[in-house]
């Protein structure tokens, strides 16, 4: 499935005739249409010189959570540590901030331009424990991608 998905995104990222956040939007959608536990599907990304997030593009229901501050809820904390939070069981989380009562896991991968943590890709999931390396893995590819046209 991630296979197949790789180039689609590349082809998203490498369209001259789209703006970026646009380029982000169909991404967003892509990922959420394409694979069947990603529920929630969304950017975010440093707020200028503030120590919290602010909601980009997203693919999904409509959230509350459009700032996050530095250290809350799992964005907040990879917005600090700069590594990627996989959490197969959200109510298992001390610090998570509850966007629906129907997530049941979450990952967050953190997003660098040139070696800075500028932003994340944030994926909500209404399955336990849905996410594996290979979704790392790939979330990672398509921040890469992301990263190139930033």
């Amino acid at each position: 499935m991630f296979t197949t998905l790789q180039p689609k995104v590349t082809s998203i990222t490498n369209n001259p005739d789209i703006d970026t956040d646009e380029k982000l939007q169909q991404i967003c959608a892509l990922l959420k249409h394409n694979i069947p536990y990603y529920d929630w599907v969304g950017f975010y990304f440093k707020n200028g010189d503030k120590k919290e997030l602010k909601l980009g593009p997203y693919a999904g229901a409509p959230t509350d959570h459009t700032i996050i501050p530095f250290g809350k809820g799992i964005c907040g904390q990879v917005a600090e540590s700069n590594k990627n939070f996989v959490v197969p069981d959200v109510m298992a989380q001390d610090n998570y901030i509850a966007c629906s009562i129907t997530v049941k896991a979450e990952i967050v991968i953190p997003l660098f331009v040139n070696g800075k943590n500028i932003g994340q890709i944030d994926i909500d999931s209404n399955t336990p424990n849905p996410f594996t390396e290979a979704d790392e893995h790939f979330l990672e590819f398509v921040n890469e991608e992301v990263a190139e046209i930033l």
